[in-house]
């Protein structure tokens, strides 16, 4: 019997003139106000969620979306917020797209949010796959096997700060 629950909210905005005869997506562009109200739906769908005695409330980060959809750039420090907001929802980060962030930067980050979450912040991690996002921030995804690459020593790296008090990486 399914006894727990989860639901992700990818961080979009009421969008207008939708459906098959509405605006293409790549003709919206949303002002900053607008964008912001992603982090008001998703606090107050937390807030609920917990209420309702949810499991988990995922959210994926994304950047540069001025469409509408998407639009949460960090989804750890939202985490982090949504804890202090909820009582019992843990928060799933699905996912931190890692040739975004230093993988030492990155884990410290999760370690600091896991403590002042008591436990409650779900790690997730990703190679990313839009271009405007990943080769902005000065990391490869047209070339795969670079991204691929990065994406794998940066996973390497994460996994041996959050498991040795000391460690050493030659990459």
């Amino acid at each position: 019997m399914i006894t727990k629950f989860d639901s992700l909210y990818a961080g979009h905005v009421d969008l207008d003139n939708v459906g098959y005869g509405g605006t293409p997506i790549n003709a919206r562009l949303y002002d900053n106000a607008h964008l912001a109200t992603a982090l008001e739906k998703a606090q107050a769908m937390a807030v609920l969620m917990d209420g309702l005695g949810y499991n988990a409330f995922w959210m994926a980060e994304h950047h540069f979306q001025r469409e509408g959809t998407e639009c949460i750039p960090n989804v750890l420090m939202m985490a982090l917020h949504l804890t202090h907001v909820t009582r019992n929802l843990k928060i799933g980060c699905g996912f931190n797209i890692a040739p975004m962030w230093h993988p030492l930067r990155l884990a410290e980050d999760y370690a600091m949010a896991d403590i002042l979450s008591g436990g409650r912040v779900i790690f997730g991690l990703g190679r990313g796959y839009h271009t405007r996002e990943v080769e902005t921030f000065g990391s490869p995804l047209l070339d795969q096997t670079a991204n691929r690459e990065l994406f794998e020593e940066q996973t390497d790296i994460i996994f041996k700060a959050f498991n040795e008090e000391s460690f050493s990486h030659k990459g």
